[in-house]
């Protein structure tokens, strides 16, 4: 199959944007903000961006604008300092403070986030979160795309080497894909995000899979957590 017929997923903004991208990178790497490493998060970052590429999954410009101010800084740091070094300023503050501003606003929101909604408990719940809802106090979070992607790169590695990701001419759709989903859903309310994957499947299978996740996400079909004892991905269906 060509890479014209390739399903896409197109991101909107139901995931996360740039923005969460280089937080993911800063937290994954356990870095400090204000000292940067900017050549190991510009090369991890330019990695995910042709990961999703590959993926056929949509890059928006707002990814492609923060790549080229990261390769900008990178550049920068790479020029000899002038010989009165304080009065130079770390190239690094063009991300800085953008960055601070972003984690304040995402830190405000996700306080609101947490307090109750009037008349919430008023409505049904579905089956398959009651787990989830009955044990929030053991620190269950949501997971985002870039959590995602990590996993399904591990199962990845466990199924095939790594090549060239593409999706086959005999392998199933994505939308077909979502449909058995659905019946396992609505047979077990709950699934790991693992179970989703047979150790069987070839590589195109798996990738359908993948898509078909992320597109359940942004159908609201489906609610993906994690626990943070365990770092178990589970997937609940809405």
């Amino acid at each position: 199959m060509t890479p014209d017929e390739c399903y896409q997923v197109q991101l909107e903004n139901i995931f996360e944007g740039p923005m969460d991208l280089l937080v993911h990178l800063i937290k994954k790497h356990e870095v400090d903000i204000y000292d940067i490493p900017i050549a190991l998060i510009t090369e991890q970052y330019l990695k995910y961006l042709e990961w999703m590429k590959a993926m056929n999954i949509d890059v928006a410009g707002q990814f492609l604008v923060l790549a080229s101010t990261l390769t900008q800084i990178k550049s920068k740091m790479l020029l000899p300092a002038h010989e009165d070094e304080d009065e130079d300023e770390d190239p690094r503050l063009e991300l800085i403070r953008p960055l601070e501003e972003y984690l304040r606003i995402k830190s405000a929101v996700e306080k609101l986030a947490q307090r109750d909604l009037l008349g919430e408990d008023t409505f049904l719940r579905n089956p398959g979160q009651e787990d989830y809802l009955r044990n929030r106090e053991e620190a269950v979070i949501d997971v985002g795309l870039f959590e995602l992607i990590d996993a399904f790169q591990k199962i990845l590695e466990n199924i095939s080497p790594v090549g060239r990701m593409e999706i086959n001419a005999d392998t199933i759709t994505v939308r077909d894909r979502i449909v058995q989903i659905v019946d396992i859903f609505e047979t077990r309310g709950s699934v790991t995000f693992d179970e989703l994957f047979s150790k069987y499947a070839d590589k195109s299978e798996v990738i359908v899979t993948f898509l078909a996740i992320l597109e359940m996400v942004k159908l609201s079909l489906i609610r993906v957590a994690q626990h943070t004892r365990t770092g178990i991905i589970r997937l609940f269906y809405l």
